[in-house]
């Protein structure tokens, strides 16, 4: 039995000293910790501890004890960590900054937007409110048809309200007043005229050809009615009348005088030399019978009409008896009857560019197109004194007359440099 003990005794004192080797060579190698609850500040003592003890045991060593690589490694990953954590915060404190301007910005740009659209409106319906004054005789402006009603308009008087079905939109024309343009627009917007290049209607306004714009056939007017619709006709004006968005645009009068003189008379035309232009040369040019029989000839031989002759066969009774007067120089009133159309919006020649883009957006036809730009030679209305300073001042107190009702109607100034001087 003593011996038998004994072999246990040793037994047990062999694991003993084999779990201490096993405890000892973890604990070098750091795979085993012997203080895993530590506080991390006592860890560094104890760290710092040991690194002096083993330095003190052996003089001769500069290396640092293996124990104390695992607390270095756990501090440079909390120092990184923490970096990475302060770098990834301010990344997003920049990029919610960066989101704040842009919203700043765009709150700035649509507040814009509504700023000018407060203008805009405001303007229409200042613009508006004149033409219902002169129309009820607020301002004491007589002109013919003022007081008349729509049904009394004759069918051939109604040749310039163009219609658009699809859009639901009613455009008077007014030759001289970037009619080319907004035709171009009524023509994309209605589908009428396919474009030879690619067999489908024109998309772009500005692709579309000037001169095949006038051509009456693509447009559906009021005038057309009766022979579409016969005795249905004047109903069906009305209601879309009543429920259409209806616009022109206008221009100050004397300016689009000019405008057409310009451009019938001032360079070769043969059909208004023939129809007009030779007519003001014998009658207010003391020309015999044999004028040249063509604009070219006439041009080529210094005969052309005066801005005088034109402003004469104007103001001269015999003219409209003979025929009403041609469109680009037949007065706004005449031609849309403001009176009788109450209209949505009336834009202006002077101020095309943002009445053109105000427009398209109240007609919700912003996305389909945009307006082509303007010619760059347009006739300015600073070149009115110089165009009339050859014509006595009682003819233009008389054509003030003629064309004052479209002064009045569209808040144009009275002319007084060009009356009184």
């Amino acid at each position: 039995m003593g011996t038998w003990r004994g072999l246990r005794v040793a037994f047990l004192a062999g694991s003993l000293f084999m779990i201490l080797l096993i405890i000892v060579y973890w604990d070098d190698v750091g795979g085993f910790n012997l203080y895993p609850l530590q506080d991390p500040k006592h860890e560094s003592l104890h760290s710092d501890s040991l690194h002096q003890t083993t330095t003190a045991d052996h003089p001769r060593s500069s290396s640092t004890s293996p124990s104390a690589v695992p607390s270095t490694n756990i501090s440079n990953m909390m120092v990184a960590l923490k970096e990475r954590g302060r770098a990834a915060a301010e990344e997003e404190e920049e990029r919610k900054e960066i989101q704040e301007e842009r919203k700043e910005e765009v709150t700035e740009d649509e507040d814009k937007e509504t700023s000018h659209a407060h203008v805009d409106n405001r303007e229409q319906e200042a613009r508006k409110q004149r033409i219902m004054d002169v129309c009820s005789g607020k301002d004491t402006v007589e002109f013919p048809g003022r007081t008349r009603a729509f049904d009394q308009i004759p069918n051939r008087e109604l040749d310039h309200l163009i219609v658009d079905d699809t859009h639901q939109i009613i455009y008077c024309y007014v030759p001289k007043v970037a009619c080319t343009n907004w035709k171009r627009v009524m023509v994309v917007l209605s589908q009428s005229l396919i474009s030879p290049s690619s067999g489908q209607p024109y998309t772009d306004p500005e692709a579309v050809p000037p001169d095949l714009v006038h051509n009456s056939s693509l447009h559906l007017t009021f005038a057309k009615f009766w022979r579409h619709y016969g005795s249905l006709s004047r109903h069906l004006m009305a209601l879309k009348l009543q429920h259409y968005t209806k616009f022109l645009f206008v221009r100050d009068p004397f300016v689009r005088l000019i405008s057409a003189f310009r451009n019938k008379f001032g360079r070769p035309n043969e059909d208004f030399y023939r129809q007009f232009g030779s007519v003001m040369l014998r009658r207010y040019g003391n020309m015999s019978a044999s004028l040249p029989e063509t604009a070219a000839e006439a041009f080529a031989a210094g005969i052309k009409p005066t801005f005088q002759q034109f402003i004469t066969y104007l103001l001269d009774p015999e003219t409209e008896k003979e025929s009403i007067f041609n469109e680009h120089w037949r007065q706004i009133y005449r031609l849309c009857h403001p009176c009788q159309v109450k209209y949505d919006f009336i834009g202006r020649l002077e101020t095309l560019e943002p009445d053109a883009e105000h427009l398209l957006k109240l007609l919700e036809v912003d996305h389909l197109l945009r307006f082509p730009s303007g010619a760059r030679n347009r006739t300015a209305a600073s070149w009115e004194k110089d165009w009339f300073a050859q014509i006595p001042i009682a003819m233009r107190r008389e054509l003030y007359k003629l064309y004052g009702p479209d002064f009045e109607l569209f808040g144009y100034p009275k002319p007084d440099s060009v009356l009184h001087q």
